[in-house]
């Protein structure tokens, strides 16, 4: 499989799991720690705009502010940081995650919006939790007032204000939820 180049001031869709679909998660902690990580090294050549971290995978929503290059090498130290760590603490050896993490172009606004849903909806259908109080994705930073790192203005801009944003991802739950249902 080709992976797509990156291109500054495009937006991506950034995903990876567990190599053969293993825990990446063990804990809260492994949890706080990746973000952390994930700002050390990327913030500076990334906005974030959406994030959800599952227990053997995670999804990125980023758009790149530096060139290709210092961004893929970025990604790459920030998953080693992670994985070494996270070896070191379980005592395992060898690789975490799959070989390469994936990335999609994202080239419209609507497809914008529906991935930031379909993310922020992750724990709801793979964990049966509710979305909304989720604490390991960037749903609950986007809609407090708190200050955060993500780009939580222009994902609110890009929804059309906080009561739409609230509204696609209860309506886009509601429609799975029954889907579901009928299955």
């Amino acid at each position: 499989m080709k992976l797509e180049v990156l291109e500054k001031e495009c937006y991506y869709h950034i995903y990876n799991r567990g190599v053969n679909g293993c825990v990446i998660f063990e804990n809260d902690d492994n949890k706080i720690f990746f973000l952390r990580q994930l700002s050390k090294y990327l913030l500076d050549k990334v906005s974030i705009l959406a994030y959800c971290l599952m227990n053997n995978h995670f999804h990125l929503v980023v758009q790149l502010k530096a060139e290709q290059e210092l961004v893929t090498q970025s990604f790459s130290n920030f998953f080693n940081s992670y994985a070494k760590a996270f070896n070191k603490q379980f005592n395992r050896t060898g690789s975490l995650f799959e070989k390469h993490f994936k990335r999609i172009k994202l080239n419209d606004e609507t497809y914008l919006r529906q991935l930031i849903v379909y993310i922020h909806l992750n724990p709801t259908h793979h964990l049966e939790v509710d979305f909304r109080t989720f604490k390991f994705s960037s749903y609950q930073a986007i809609l407090s007032s708190k200050e955060t790192k993500l780009e939580k203005e222009e994902v609110l801009l890009l929804f059309g204000g906080k009561e739409n944003f609230i509204f696609s991802h209860n309506e886009r739950n509601d429609y799975l939820s029954k889907k579901y249902a009928l299955e």
